[in-house]
């Protein structure tokens, strides 16, 4: 059963607001539900699976989407979406309702955490395993809620005990203290879990591991990094490759394969969704994010399979045109649509001329490679090359693509949001090792990315020199190399902005490969602003909680 599924109602009201409360809250408005339900061992499983449902704040919507994907070197601002997060104006600023609506659900959930840590050893009745279990879950999920939370703003309050009233004080802990908590819950949590989870959705040992590995690798390029985060982070990456259930399947494309319900051998850690629509809430939306408006052009309209177009980023040139050059690599053509074919036949304009489309004729085509005037006249459809690709006209990304839901403009979709997944294990390893100065041994998680991705050919002779084709030598990697492999594996995954502000190089990929978001950014913007909601309500203000450098 999705574990978010399951008397998540009873508990959510129960998560008091640890930092973001109004200083005249009521507090008996915090809850109707009574504190002495979450110290039964039902209110405590209750509490437990409420402490999950969170991550639909964030992952499956625009929050997390606008937040890690907006304003880098692969994705840019489509017609529809928010343009300060890609063009880093002036108002990206504390007043932003994604970053303050992101910073509260995120206490409310660690808060949520909180409880059900401590409450947990003395709730009578309960297997001692099985409560130990739970609570490596909840300490999973708030290093989880923290991390996303110290990558996005930096120095973030620490609060690690359950808040039943109103707080109105709050400091920034240092960089050091915040991942020393986080690495402190993580490793409970590896201890802790079962390698394979008991119910599905439920993280496990080798997410707690992957989890770990990326936070170490992050902290090992931060100011507070230890001197063996590096090798701390190939050492458990490593083990997930190694020791887990978990394994590369043969397809790149498989992993986002409709169906499937994301449930596979690749998959470590998901966000669940289901098509019960009284517990699904507002569902996965991503599949609305990085659509065109396609159902305007001739011979289309909108349907289930190609997706509602709300448009809000879509992928650079850099992304679409430049980063699968590197060998026979199929991740291009199994990560974006190029061509659409009519599915509303008729008799339209096309180039100043009429044009009749049948069912299943091609409609659109977005070509890798320019047409001259005359090559585009020719032709009895749309046609954009990469010089007429704009923010309504774009190749979809498909991984999110939801054509499950029950009619075509309905919003909540059903699909799980993949948050780990091996292909990442195998190049936080990369990375890990390359930044520990031992190239040779960061080579073998690469290539096995990259054999993986190799265009498959007529025969298994034509494949098996394709996948050879695509290795690459030490000789090779950079950390530019492997943010490459990172941008062609892991496009649209909402990880790509903690990819570039992890290695320093937001300000420089951007500024070459994001046209719209180059004059703009500055230094600080490796870091979101502090939500003003925040400032304003903590006892002293700024000088208490002070906002980050740049602004206002």
């Amino acid at each position: 059963m999705n574990i978010m599924q399951k008397k998540v109602i009873y508990f959510v009201g129960i998560a008091v607001i640890c930092l973001s409360c109004h200083k005249e809250l009521n507090e008996d408005a915090r809850s109707q539900v009574t504190d002495n339900y979450l110290s039964t061992p039902e209110g405590f499983e209750s509490g437990v699976n409420a402490a999950y449902s969170f991550l639909r704040n964030y992952y499956g919507n625009a929050a997390g989407t606008f937040l890690t994907e907006a304003g880098t070197d692969t994705y840019t601002i489509a017609i529809g979406g928010d343009r300060d997060f890609n063009n880093y104006s002036p108002n990206l600023g504390p007043t932003k309702s994604l970053i303050t609506s992101t910073w509260n659900n995120f206490y409310i959930a660690i808060n949520a955490c909180n409880a059900v840590i401590s409450r947990g050893p003395g709730i009578p009745g309960l297997d001692e395993e099985l409560r130990n279990r739970r609570v490596a879950e909840a300490r999973f999920l708030r290093g989880l809620y923290y991390f996303i939370l110290v990558q996005t703003f930096g120095p973030v309050h620490l609060s690690l005990e359950e808040t039943q009233g109103v707080v109105t004080t709050a400091q920034r802990a240092p960089l050091a203290t915040i991942y020393e908590a986080i690495v402190a819950d993580l490793s409970y949590a590896v201890d802790n879990l079962l390698p394979v989870a008991d119910q599905y959705g439920r993280a496990t040992k080798p997410a707690a591991q992957h989890l770990l590995a990326k936070v170490y690798l992050t902290r090992g390029w931060s100011e507070a990094k230890a001197p063996n985060d590096f090798a701390n982070a190939a050492l458990l990456a490593e083990q997930v490759i190694n020791d887990s259930k978990h394994q590369l399947l043969e397809d790149f494309a498989s992993v986002f394969a409709i169906g499937t319900g994301e449930q596979n051998d690749e998959v470590i850690f998901s966000v669940q969704y289901g098509q019960n629509v009284l517990t699904n809430g507002a569902g996965n939306q991503t599949h609305l994010h990085f659509v065109p408006k396609y159902d305007i052009l001739p011979g289309m309209k909108r349907d289930v399979e190609l997706g509602r177009p709300f448009s809000y980023l879509r992928p650079t040139d850099f992304s679409l045109n430049e980063l699968y050059k590197l060998g026979p690599d199929a991740r291009e053509e199994k990560t974006f649509i190029r061509l659409y074919r009519a599915n509303n036949p008729g008799t339209y304009t096309i180039h100043g001329r009429q044009v009749a489309l049948q069912m299943g004729d091609t409609a659109i085509f977005f070509p890798k490679t320019e047409l001259t005037p005359e090559e585009v006249l020719a032709t009895n459809y749309s046609v954009f090359p990469p010089s007429k690709v704009d923010e309504g006209n774009f190749p979809t990304l498909r991984k999110h693509l939801d054509p499950n839901r029950p009619d075509l403009n309905y919003e909540a979709g059903s699909r799980d949001f993949i948050v780990m997944r091996l292909a990442e294990t195998y190049l936080i390893a990369a990375e890990a090792y390359l930044m520990a100065g031992q190239p040779e041994k960061a080579l073998p998680f690469v290539n096995a990315v990259r054999r993986r991705a190799a265009a498959w050919g007529k025969n298994p002779d034509e494949t098996a020199s394709n996948k050879v084709a695509m290795e690459v030598g030490v000789s090779d990697l950079s950390i530019d190399f492997i943010l490459d492999e990172r941008g062609r594996e892991l496009s649209g995954e909402c990880l790509r902005w903690f990819d570039l502000t992890r290695a320093g190089k937001l300000l420089e990929r951007v500024k070459a490969h994001n046209e719209l978001a180059a004059a703009n950014i500055k230094e600080y913007h490796v870091l979101r602003p502090i939500p003003q909601s925040q400032i304003d309500r903590t006892d002293g203000g700024n000088a208490a909680f002070p906002q980050n450098e740049g602004y206002q």
